[in-house]
């Protein structure tokens, strides 16, 4: 019988202790795209490991490879990769002669097509084991397989290929899983409707990398040296990055569908980070608190918006894409292939560090590390060449996880000598006989401690033990799948259609992919060569002819970066004029989405703006709590008050939330912020109103055909918006018209229609309440980009 000849000849070689051992039950693996491209790369060699690993645990196996392909031609396919299969160099010759013989005739081929075809390999299975009078531990089933392919092929093993009562189901699936947060929900939904959570195992083949993996092992076993430092008062930033040499040739299929965030940073680069930040459990060695650990790090990331990414893409890729992909020569591909993204966390731990994570295609070289720099606040007195690098405290201090290749070419952990001497696992990690010439960061080799693995093992043959021994921490759950894309999506649909920087490639690429943080954004450092720009992009001087009224009153048109740049130094000039003349600046502020980009630029370039003698107002609020997002005093504190030193008594939210009430008539909050108004701003003329226009004209929190605020004594009203949250407060239409200046500010294709409607009628604020706005006695200015002007 097969399996006992088997169990017979590895004894013999002394392989096995005893047949007593050879009892703990039989463990089927069923590898389906046994003949890709990741099989014949990675995967057979990963189970190979895992045979040659776990031969005397007291497992048996069987490895079932499967395809589409039929019998003989997949049987020959697969079995010339299997003659393939290499042993570690410290394997003895004899040994791996005779594991490789026997893994061979433990391996077997079936083409798995139809429903019939699963239930055929479930009843093989069966016969096997009957036959050799063994137990079933259990199955795995991994998924080598197109993601579009999982939910057919998990109905057939739910219904047909389960192992019996008693015996463990392990289901293994490769990314990518989903494309962005709605298509990874539906297919998660598809899934959990055959497997049960613990039964799947999402693989990041990063989480299987040496020096990834032992982050959270280096965290707990220095935690002595660690917890001190592991935060926002003594790390200075934290760069994760994997650049790589080779461009998208042969992959634009695939990379004109994902890009570089959804291929790299979604995935790899976002598990190294939740490593780094995830607070540690007590026992690291428990999965489930590791996993929740992680979860909670998701929670705590501060959300992403279009100037947290510089994008690129390298200049062969667009011509690769119209070969590849048979597209016109016009074609224009939006797709990046470099991304620097800067992320933050509201962690208190983390609160204002930042971390970089970066990849890219066609780069200088080819290397990844995670990078933990630390503050130095230390002055040396000696001069440099005099600085020992043990105690010298003027030198660099910093922890890289060096991922593999460029210099060191080999996962490594370094650690500054004069930070610690961090404690490693003997057995798995030793020290590294450092090269006196080489420099990492800058650094001599020496100024590091510095550890390689023991023994180096790929990433697959990591992550294929995990799963034989049921290590759930290093893989991706549903929550934490769903938790990374709520955080990537909405930065994957602002930047949709920006435009992308173009760059050679390689070496020749220079310092143009070079990025810099200021005030919480990234922008590349240098200006973008001009041979270089879109040929069809359009620039402003196109639209010199756009006239300069819009409903009468003064216009300020540009893209909409330049126009946020106008806009913030005109109100900037308002309040200095105004503060100059009268000693302070009343400034009332429209809540929704264009203006935070505004907000942004006056916390982050502003600096001479008068905030210590402004007052900052609400022209309207939706009846939610203030701490809630939905809330406009919310955004506004998130993107602007928090970032500059307006006087806490100058800052005057909308009393939306009073007794415990939201917007309730008879606690009259909007007559308490009519009279604070009256109290604090002569003649309730405020010196500025900025506003938007809702697609249906609305303005402020005033709604077409509501009577409520367009006309009338009172000064602030309540009102009901169509859309949720519906109650509102609002400054009314006569009070806007007592203001000394209206700005208006539209932005986006997206209110093109309503510009243009605009533009032709005339006072009907019923319809349109926007038509309303023409102070009395002040200035009303329009700021329209041109993609709302012009479609």
């Amino acid at each position: 019988k097969m399996l006992k000849r088997v169990l017979c000849t590895v004894l013999f070689m002394g392989v096995l202790p005893s047949l007593a051992e050879a009892s703990q039950g039989h463990i089927s693996v069923v590898l389906l795209g046994a003949t890709g491209d990741l099989a014949k790369k990675y995967l057979w060699q990963g189970l190979f490991q895992l045979y040659m690993d776990q031969v005397s645990s007291g497992h048996s196996f069987t490895f079932h490879g499967a395809a589409l392909t039929a019998l003989e031609p997949g049987q020959r396919l697969m079995f010339d990769v299997l003659k393939k299969l290499a042993c570690p160099p410290d394997e003895s010759p004899d040994r791996c002669a005779v594991l490789k013989d026997q893994f061979l005739k433990l391996s077997q081929y079936h083409q798995l097509k139809t429903a019939e075809n699963y239930t055929v390999l479930n009843r093989e299975i069966e016969t096997l084991l009957r036959q050799e009078g063994l137990r079933e531990a259990g199955r795995i089933f991994y998924f080598s397989v197109p993601p579009f392919a999982y939910t057919e092929i998990a109905r057939h093993i739910n219904s047909s290929c389960r192992p019996p009562p008693g015996a463990w189901l392990r289901v293994v699936l490769e990314k990518p899983f989903g494309h962005d947060l709605q298509s990874a929900q539906q297919l998660a939904a598809e899934l959990t409707s055959f497997f049960r959570e613990e039964e799947m195992y999402r693989v990041d083949h990063y989480l299987g990398k040496q020096a990834v993996a032992h982050i959270v092992p280096f965290r707990d076993q220095n935690r002595q040296f660690l917890d001190p430092i592991w935060n926002r008062h003594h790390v200075e930033r934290v760069e994760i990055v994997l650049k790589e040499t080779v461009d998208a040739k042969g992959r634009t299929s695939f990379y004109e569908q994902y890009g570089v965030i959804r291929d790299v940073l979604q995935n790899h680069l976002t598990e190294a980070l939740m490593f780094l930040t995830m607070e540690l459990p007590a026992n690291v060695s428990r999965a489930e608190e590791v996993l929740q650990c992680k979860l909670q790090a998701f929670q705590s990331l501060r959300g992403l918006e279009k100037n947290s990414a510089v994008l690129g893409q390298y200049q062969a890729y667009a011509s690769q894409v119209q070969e590849e992909l048979q597209k016109a020569q016009d074609y224009i591909s939006t797709t990046p292939t470099f991304a620097g993204v800067l992320i933050h966390s509201d962690n208190l731990r983390w609160e204002g560090v930042p971390f970089l994570l970066t990849s890219g295609k066609a780069l200088d070289e080819r290397v990844g590390y995670v990078r933990v720099l630390f503050k130095n606040r230390a002055y040396c007195t000696q001069s440099e060449t005099l600085r020992d690098a043990g105690h010298s405290q003027c030198k660099a201090k910093q922890i890289i996880f060096y991922i593999g290749h460029g210099a060191l070419h080999t996962p490594a952990v370094l650690v500054s000598r004069n930070l610690f001497r961090p404690v490693m696992p003997e057995g798995s990690w030793r020290a590294a006989v450092g090269q006196s010439d080489l420099h990492i960061f800058g650094q001599p080799l020496s100024d590091y401690y510095v550890y390689s693995p023991v023994k180096e093992r790929d990433a697959y043959s990591v992550l294929i033990s995990h799963i034989y021994h049921a290590r759930k921490d290093f893989f991706i759950t549903t929550e934490n799948l769903l938790a990374s894309w709520g955080f990537w999506t909405p930065l994957l649909d602002s930047i949709s259609h920006q435009p992308l920087r173009l760059y050679p490639g390689g070496v020749e690429n220079q310092h143009l992919l070079d990025f810099e943080m200021v005030s919480g954004e990234v922008a590349f450092t240098l200006a973008e060569p001009v041979e270089l720009l879109n040929p069809n992009r359009l620039m402003p001087s196109d639209y010199r002819t756009i006239q300069s009224k819009f409903r009468q009153s003064p216009l300020v048109s540009a893209w909409s970066e330049d126009l946020i740049s106008l806009l913030a130094s005109d109100i900037e000039k308002t309040a200095s004029r105004t503060v100059a003349h009268s000693g302070q600046f009343h400034l009332a502020l429209s809540g929704g989405s264009s203006p935070v980009v505004l907000f942004q630029r006056l916390a982050r370039h502003h600096y001479a703006f008068p905030w210590k003698h402004t007052h900052i107002w609400l022209v309207d609020e939706r009846c939610v709590p203030l701490t809630d997002t939905e809330s406009n005093f919310f955004s506004l504190h998130n993107h602007l008050l928090q970032s500059v030193r307006v006087p806490y008594f100058n800052i005057h939210p909308m009393p939306v939330h009073l007794n415990q009430r939201l917007c309730v008539e008879e606690d009259r909050g909007a007559e308490l912020y009519a009279k604070e108004i009256m109290a604090l701003v002569a003649n309730a003329s405020f010196d500025l109103v900025l506003l938007g226009v809702g697609t249906d004209g609305h303005t402020a929190s005033l709604f077409p055909q509501s009577e409520n605020g367009l006309e009338g004594a009172q000064s602030v009203v309540l009102t009901e918006s169509p859309v949720k949250p519906h109650q509102r407060m609002s400054l009314s239409l006569p009070l806007i018209n007592k203001a000394r200046q209206v700005f208006v500010l539209v932005l986006g294709k997206g209110k093109h229609d309503i510009t243009t409607l605009l533009s032709r009628v005339g006072h009907e604020p019923r319809k349109w309440p926007i038509s309303g706005v023409s102070p009395s006695s002040g200035q009303l200015v329009w700021y329209v980009d041109y993609e709302a002007l012009l479609g």
